[in-house]
């Protein structure tokens, strides 16, 4: 499958309803996750900004957070499932003969970071702030290496994954966030200040 042009009026045009994150007292759990320091840029990433520089080409900018609306919650939910839908899952090695390799799923496969970069250019695309649209590595149930697209909020930072349908506040996914892109500069990473490990299920052990 080739995507078109077409995909951000395609992905936005889905049918859902969704009910904005709950905010206020009753929210014990933090909203933000801490940043402890700089980190070093997965190779992945690196690899990725040589074979797309214009990708990778930003200056500095002041952090900035999405604000989250009614509607730019709908259309988050819709565009995150969009992309879970049409993208097929496949490991690097299966797709490209190679252990780790980031890459947009124009071809319709992809595995976690290709997920997250197509949702983040999309987003991008659809005029959401790049400053506010972070690619995060964590830690899974499994204890394995995940890539997820936290999306900053004035109501929390929001995790898209393509493991789950829903999107959920970093908080609940279960998963312990090691380090992310920086919110001023997307070639600079953080490391991030959770040292819970990751939470293990029935099924995942």
């Amino acid at each position: 499958m080739k995507l078109r042009p077409g995909w951000i009026s395609a992905a936005l045009g889905l049918m859902t309803v969704c009910a904005l994150p709950a905010t206020g007292a009753a929210q014990a759990q933090p909203l933000y996750v801490s940043i402890n320091g700089t980190a070093q840029a997965p190779i992945g990433w690196t690899s990725f900004c040589v074979e797309n520089p214009r990708d990778c080409a930003a200056r500095r900018r002041v952090p900035r957070d999405i604000v989250l609306a009614r509607r730019a919650w709908r259309d988050l939910n819709r565009l995150n499932r969009w992309v879970n839908e049409k993208i097929h899952p496949i490991t690097d090695y299966e797709h490209w003969g190679v252990v780790e390799k980031w890459s947009y799923p124009d071809d319709g496969y992809g595995d976690c970071e290709d997920y997250v970069l197509l949702k983040r250019r999309l987003l991008m695309q659809a005029g959401w702030p790049r400053e506010a649209l972070l690619i995060t590595v964590v830690r899974d149930k499994k204890d394995e290496g995940h890539a997820v697209l936290t999306v900053k909020t004035d109501r929390g930072e929001f995790i898209l994954d393509n493991q789950v349908e829903e999107i959920l506040p970093w908080i609940e996914t279960g998963y312990r966030f090691v380090k992310r892109q920086s919110q001023s500069d997307p070639n600079v990473w953080v490391t991030l200040g959770d040292t819970r490990p990751a939470i293990a299920t029935a099924t995942s052990q």
